[in-house]
């Protein structure tokens, strides 16, 4: 990276300089993250890649090939928890009340979980070979409390999972805001370190099986990714973001994904990553504030990641339903397990789509609309 590159990677963001009443005041607007939403669609295709595997569309050197480059896409969930918390600490609100930011939160992710959680049932209840979930299962699924109890975790429309987890960190993160705006830049700084500490604790807890049931999917045991992204985001904002460009970052988070086949299946793969994926999200940011080139930002990527909380809730059911036409893990040639996945995908992207702009933008501007107050009556 050229000296220009690193100067400008260091210099502050909107806000005055260490000011944090430029970016608490009202009037402070930030600027938006587009690579963030372009890597967010990255995110969500690796998730996509490890569930064609784990379907067994592939057989023989296909199949390698596919497990080589997506028996690790279940990190992008992990990506997506510190992205969260990243974006949220970003676009915080100044003086916002715990109550506003929950209902805006319910508004941006609650829809499209209800209709694909709809989905899940109608298919649950259709077709042969789908598990049909007892009261207890769809009620967890319904207040996204599953995840709280492992056997439950995927009832339903199993990635919803994760979104168990993130409504923990929505509630979560009231505190979290009001501590980190506290703190300073060094609290902040040590959050962020303490986080990744944590997630290397509970990775070797994990695998030494200290707990009756894996952490992967147990809320509490991911609110330190969560809490990582929001330190970086609160370092940025400060000006005090001192971690390398995006080409480096990037170059460290690849190398942790791949070596995710090296340690214990589950939650252990989260210490691959974490590291880079808490040093990319702030760099790409960086790349945004600062204009600096950013392969995340094209027009069409950031579509695309605008399309990926859909895409990420509604492909496993595509894949789900697949099955019955397909059978269980048909192991096809390198052709035919090509053109069934580009199927799979299309299917799944054209439903993201519909589901984008006919349930999460129409039912986030409905439950966000103020109510308009009636005007005083006329003095006659």
């Amino acid at each position: 990276m050229t000296t220009a590159t690193t100067r400008a990677l260091r210099t502050t963001p909107p806000a005055r300089t260490g000011d944090t009443a430029g970016r608490d005041s009202p009037a402070a607007a930030m600027p938006p993250l587009p690579s963030l939403t372009g890597l967010r669609w990255m995110a969500a295709l690796l998730v996509f890649g490890l569930h064609v595997n784990n379907f067994g569309y592939f057989g023989g050197t296909g199949g390698r090939l596919v497990f080589w480059g997506f028996g690790a896409g279940a990190t992008g969930v992990s990506f997506f928890f510190v992205l969260s918390g990243f974006v949220l600490t970003w676009s915080a609100r100044p003086r916002d009340r715990a109550l506003a930011f929950w209902r805006r939160r319910i508004a941006r992710v609650y829809p499209v979980h209800l209709v694909t959680l709809i989905v899940a049932l109608v298919m649950a209840y259709t077709l042969a070979h789908q598990p049909v979930p007892s009261h207890r299962q769809a009620l967890s699924n319904v207040l996204l409390l599953h995840s709280w109890w492992h056997p439950w975790w995927q009832t339903l429309n199993p990635v919803s999972w994760s979104l168990a987890c993130e409504a923990f960190f929505y509630a979560s993160f009231p505190l979290l805001i009001l501590l980190l705006r506290r703190v300073g830049v060094r609290g902040s700084a040590l959050l962020a370190g303490l986080s990744v500490v944590a997630v290397l604790a509970l990775a070797w807890t994990d695998a030494h099986h200290w707990w009756t049931y894996t952490l992967y999917s147990f809320p509490a045991a991911r609110l330190p990714e969560f809490v990582l992204g929001a330190a970086t985001a609160r370092l940025v904002l400060l000006g005090r973001w001192r971690g390398p460009g995006l080409e480096a970052s990037l170059a460290l988070a690849v190398i942790g994904y791949f070596l995710v086949p090296q340690v214990t299946p589950g939650y252990s793969a989260t210490v691959c990553t974490i590291a880079g994926f808490g040093l990319l999200i702030p760099a790409a940011a960086v790349a945004d504030v600062q204009g600096l080139p950013s392969l995340w930002r094209r027009r069409r990527l950031v579509r695309l990641g605008e399309l990926s909380f859909a895409f990420y809730m509604i492909h496993l059911l595509v894949l789900r339903a697949g099955t019955e036409l397909l059978g269980t893990k048909p192991h096809f040639g390198l052709l035919a397990g090509v053109a069934v996945t580009t199927t799979a995908f299309a299917v799944s992207l054209g439903l993201s789509w519909v589901l984008y702009e006919a349930v999460e933008n129409p039912a986030r501007r409905l439950l966000l609309r103020r109510r308009r107050r009636p005007a005083p009556a006329k003095t006659p």
